[in-house]
């Protein structure tokens, strides 16, 4: 390709509405352009690029036996109603009528479609195991689309699904993608780290996330250098920090004092001399419709995907203030567990054996000291807390860390959950009808973009590895008046297509300094620049990545490049 043919619109300035790095990289090198609030459109580099993960997932994913599908983007509601999730997953789906008032999605993801299909076509044991795959558009309302391409409405998915007689062939399927994934990702040239994740409202029995560390990233992982643990901040457990101060040996009764004005745990604590782990935090949850008073030690904070799990809800929000006045009688930060028995009262592990605590006393601006869990008040317990930077590891007792992450990959053991609601049965080897057990597993093509952009930079542009880049390499002649230098670029132009390298020729006639940056910005892996030199029968050869370049003969080129780039697949290919 030649770049004076092509619609590449780069820009010097950051733009003022990206705020992370591969949104502002993404809009400037003329990869994307925003239409509207998480939708964008995709211009010439970014198509190639995305077309290369595209080719590199399809790749993978033939390799372990995967056959591809394409399914429709629409969606009729009915089965999405036979699965339970047309009402379970609320605001976040695209919801609309067609001429006829029939109701219909744009898809989220593909389980209902999947198992209609196999709902339809299986009949027998024979036929498994099964593994369908497609590479389509996907849709989700976000409430605050952020970050580019990395948090869309409008985003592109590689989902698969496994179809098994038995758990064991379930841990085939599900070890099969796992190692794909752990392929693509390597191939993609992204770091990250495999981690146990939740498995939210696609429901299973484990699942694990693919987590690439970026500070970009909106997921939390929990990491122990001591014994390699590592799970998404959902999944993650830990044992506290100790509290700051010992509980006393008293046995007093429960002691009402007034804390005027004071709501926060913070500003009690402060009025009151002791610490924030010496109180209890009391949040009113609404789960499944149903009210909840969670506790929690004062300086921890709820995690409601696992308050989610503990009572098998799929729907959790804070209670609105005019529930917690009418099921209380005070506002929130007066709120405790003594004298409540109308609600259901969960309290967090960390607060298992406690005694002589603060909490508020149900009524405004009042406060109780000298609270004891089990005593003052019944409970059940259950980890209801987020993990907190230095806690220990509840495996090895070493100090965790927390990393933000890019979520670009989830795995998923569904189990029976949607072959049962979807009615989809077998014959097993006694001709006894069985359902099937099934997994579930995607891939974010455009987060592998914006996570390698993210990864991969540096205060000249993007750095991004050959495997996705729009262009393996670029010759860049610095006079194209020079005839030596015009008819060098053309040459080696020609044997690098003859080498098989996707190049770009920048045969534009701008100033050798705007052609070089333009090439730093978009992320071309290799630049041979055509200058003075060529007398001599030399061109440069630079690496994007490590900035080192090389001298070589023009007629050795392309072959030394292709050699580099088969370096780059296989490390062990010699020069």
């Amino acid at each position: 390709m030649r770049w004076s043919q092509l619609f590449i619109p780069t820009h010097r300035e950051t733009p003022h509405e990206a705020d992370v790095v591969s949104h502002q990289l993404l809009l400037r090198a003329g990869y994307i352009r925003q239409l509207a609030a998480g939708l964008y459109s995709y211009l010439y580099l970014a198509r190639r690029s995305l077309l290369k993960i595209e080719q590199v997932i399809r790749e993978e994913m033939d390799a372990i036996g995967a056959q591809e599908m394409f399914l429709p983007e629409l969606h009729p509601a009915k089965v999405w109603q036979k699965s339970g999730r047309w009402d379970a997953i609320g605001h976040d789906m695209f919801r609309l009528q067609d001429r006829w008032g029939h109701d219909l999605c744009l898809g989220m993801t593909e389980e209902e479609v999947m198992t209609s299909i196999a709902t339809g076509e299986l009949r027998s044991y024979k036929q498994l195991p099964q593994l369908w795959y497609q590479i389509q558009a996907k849709f989700r309302d976000e409430p605050r689309p952020k970050s580019g391409l990395i948090r869309a409405r409008r985003f592109t998915m590689k989902d698969s699904y496994s179809f098994d007689l038995d758990a064991a062939g379930l841990d085939v399927s599900y070890k099969k993608h796992h190692a794909a994934y752990c392929r693509i990702f390597d191939r993609c040239g992204l770091k990250y780290i495999t981690v146990e994740a939740h498995s939210g409202e696609m429901g299973g029995s484990q699942s694990h996330e693919f987590a690439a560390p970026s500070d970009a990233g909106e997921d939390v992982i929990v990491l122990c250098k001591g014994c390699g643990y590592a799970a998404n901040l959902e999944m993650a457990r830990s044992t506290p920090r100790p509290p700051t101060q010992p509980d006393s040996a008293e046995d007093l009764p429960p002691e009402e004092f007034h804390t005027p004005g004071k709501k926060t745990i913070a500003e009690v604590a402060a009025f009151d001399g002791s610490p924030e782990t010496s109180h209890i935090k009391s949040l009113v949850i609404v789960a499944d419709q149903k009210p909840y008073l969670v506790l929690l030690r004062g300086d921890h904070s709820l995690n409601e995907a696992k308050l989610g799990s503990a009572i098998a809800a799929t729907k959790v929000r804070p209670a609105h203030p005019e529930e917690i006045r009418e099921w209380f009688g005070a506002d929130a930060g007066s709120l405790g567990p003594v004298g409540v028995k109308e609600l259901t009262i969960l309290t967090d592990e960390a607060l298992r054996n406690r005694r002589d605590l603060i909490c508020g006393a149900n009524r405004d601006h009042y406060h109780l000291r000298h609270v004891t869990p089990g005593r003052d008040f019944e409970t059940s317990f259950a980890d209801l807390r987020d993990v907190a930077e230095g806690d220990a590891c509840a495996q090895c007792g070493k100090p965790l860390t927390l990393r933000k992450c890019i979520e670009v990959g989830h795995i998923f053991k569904l189990d029976r959950r949607y072959s049962e609601s979807m009615g989809l049965s077998v014959l097993d080897p006694n001709g006894k009808e069985v359902t099937p057990i099934m997994g579930s597993y995607g891939i974010g093509l455009e987060r592998i973009l914006a996570t390698s952009v993210e990864q991969n930079h540096d205060d000249a542009g993007m750095v991004l590895p050959a495997s996705i880049a729009p262009f393996e390499a670029i010759i860049t002649p610095v006079n194209l008046k020079n005839d030596a230098q015009r008819q060098a670029s053309e040459s080696l132009y020609e044997d690098c297509r003859s080498q098989g390298i996707d190049v770009i020729y920048d045969n534009r006639g701008e100033r050798a300094g705007v052609k070089f940056s333009d090439a730093d910005l978009i992320g071309i892996p290799y630049r041979f620049t055509i200058g003075k030199k060529i007398s001599e029968g030399i061109v440069e050869l630079k690496d994007r990545s490590t900035r080192q370049s090389t001298d070589v003969r023009l007629e050795e080129a392309a072959m030394r490049l292709a050699e580099e780039l088969a370096k780059a697949v296989d490390p062990s290919a010699s020069t």
